[in-house]
């Protein structure tokens, strides 16, 4: 985006604080920003795209802060998220974004209010992410589930506690109620093994996020390495030990590649890794094999 479009992007934004979405005319935005409607019309083709532009540009300097934080830092420290759910909120107020949504959701534009849901789905997406490098692999059938939960619970008490304690609201203290209430939901769900939606479902909300091959990679990578610990555990002989992770090194690097795998000596390598009760009975191996089922 050039310097100009910047600036008309940054006013158009200031006079949606100021006036209101709706209440902005195009025209409002001309006289503000000092260009020629054909200048607007080279820049966007809409309104609403104008606004599409201001909610990703605040939304990428937000991303940029938020991923500096993690610089140099423990992804699964508990503590980054509160500051990035800190800065998160500091941008949401003072770029006065809510207020925005709320105006779009209870208008009759069909395309905004589908790229508000689509930006919700991206936080709900950043969440899970985030709970998965903090709660670790053990807590993943419940992320979205939590994730969802945990959006709804900040929005709804930062909105009653700010309505209440204006001007003394208190972000910092919000953030760390609901962290502290996240921990015993995590504890909850994964005692009770309660799951209402699995966590593959963001990808039905979010294609464009997921790249499927790298993420069966990355799933076949883990669970290669999960299923070599148990191996290295259960067999005491070295030529069996040795046998067996061969075997499954040998399906990783099948599936690794540029070629098609020969799914015939694959089927044949997980029959001689199935011989052995033990090991068939793991569910390291179960998982492994719902992997490769999965490609």
């Amino acid at each position: 985006m050039n310097e100009r479009k910047q600036l008309v992007v940054k006013y158009a934004h200031q006079l949606f604080i100021e006036k209101g979405y709706q209440a902005t005319s195009i025209q409002d935005i001309l006289d503000y920003s000092g260009i020629s409607k054909g200048t607007f019309y080279n820049y966007f083709s809409s309104k609403s795209e104008l606004l599409k532009a201001v909610f990703i540009s605040t939304q990428e300097k937000f991303e940029h802060e938020s991923n500096e934080l993690l610089i140099g830092q423990n992804v699964a420290d508990i503590e980054i998220f509160i500051k990035q759910s800190e800065l998160q909120i500091h941008s949401n107020r003072s770029n006065k974004l809510f207020s925005i949504f709320e105006e779009i959701m209870i208008s009759n534009d069909t395309e905004l209010k589908n790229f508000i849901t689509h930006a919700k789905f991206k936080h709900i997406h950043w969440l899970s992410k985030r709970f998965l490098e903090i709660f670790g692999e053990e807590k993943k059938p419940y992320i979205l589930d939590c994730a969802i939960l945990y959006s709804g619970m900040m929005h709804q008490t930062i909105h009653f506690n700010a309505l209440a304690k204006e001007p003394d609201f208190n972000p910092t203290e919000i953030i760390r109620y609901c962290v502290d209430r996240l921990k015993t939901l995590f504890d909850d769900v994964s005692q009770s093994g309660v799951q209402l939606l699995d966590p593959d479902y963001i990808k039905q909300w979010l294609p464009e996020c997921f790249d499927t091959k790298q993420d069966f990679q990355t799933a076949l990578l883990h669970s290669t390495a999960e299923l070599k610990k148990v191996i290295l555990k259960l067999f005491q002989d070295e030529a069996e030990r040795v046998k067996h992770l061969k075997l499954v090194h040998f399906i990783q690097e099948e599936f690794l590649q540029k070629g098609e795998p020969r799914h015939f000596l694959i089927e044949s390598a997980l029959l001689s890794l199935n011989t052995n009760l033990k090991l068939k009975n793991s569910k390291e191996l179960s998982d492994f094999e719902k992997i490769i089922a999965s490609n």
